[in-house]
């Protein structure tokens, strides 16, 4: 769930800046000394938006945070959206493909990439490897079709369900990020709702594309993860 949602919905007043279009707001983000966005900020003091226990406690709510559902359910949503999304990708015309999503500079062919990226990155941070914004706009190649996509879509998945079988699954583990260590059990559940959201824009393009699909995803399989209610920002 996006930061701006999270708090429209408890009705808490906020100001959001767009950094990339007001200078102000930019040199603002510096003097935090913050280095990415979405930030919750109060005074000199900041938190990235991320992570809705850090939100609860840094606003000092009453409410219960963190995933609802346990790591196996979890691992079992990730994997079913990924297999959904395998099935669907190749679907898309070809000519389609450079086509920019609603509202937002990329392409349907990077949306594709990248909602197995998010699965590929968390799985690099349960190695140890810092998780950072880069690996979230890294692209296919320029001429990458659905197929060469849905190919490394499975070929993550495949990481995945080896992880799960046989790797360290503990759910209170730390994992390193750019907005700092995170408990597996709550990156799991990020990347999860993260490429799911994804999965869910791409049956919406499709559609708006004229393309037919037999919906391999409906609302129970989105229910107890904080999902925007928007399938697109705005």
């Amino acid at each position: 769930m996006r930061l701006k949602e999270f708090l429209s919905i408890r009705g808490i007043d906020f100001v959001s800046v767009n950094v990339l279009e007001d200078p102000a707001g930019f040199a603002e983000l510096q003097v935090l000394g913050a280095r990415s966005v979405p930030v919750l900020s109060r005074g000199r003091q900041f938190i990235f938006g991320q992570s809705t226990r850090e939100i609860v406690a840094f606003l000092g709510l009453q409410e219960k945070s963190g995933p609802e559902l346990s790591p196996a359910e979890l691992y079992a949503r990730l994997d079913r959206f990924m297999t959904a999304a395998i099935g669907l990708l190749p679907l898309m015309p070809n000519e389609k493909l450079h086509i920019h999503v609603p509202g937002r500079p990329r392409s349907y062919r990077a949306l594709a990439f990248h909602l197995f990226r998010v699965v590929s990155a968390f799985l690099d941070a349960e190695q140890g490897k810092t998780l950072v914004q880069a690996a979230f706009r890294e692209e296919p190649a320029a001429d990458a079709d659905m197929a060469a996509v849905a190919a490394y879509g499975a070929a993550v998945q495949e990481r995945f369900r080896n992880w799960w079988a046989h790797g360290d699954t503990s759910a209170a583990r730390m994992l390193p990020t750019y907005y700092g260590a995170q408990s597996l059990h709550e990156l799991l559940e990020r990347t999860t709702w993260h490429s799911g959201q994804h999965v869910r824009q791409w049956m919406m393009l499709l559609e708006r594309e004229g393309v037919t699909h037999d919906r391999p995803l409906g609302a129970a399989d989105f229910t107890r993860l904080p999902m925007p209610q928007n399938v697109w920002d705005g």
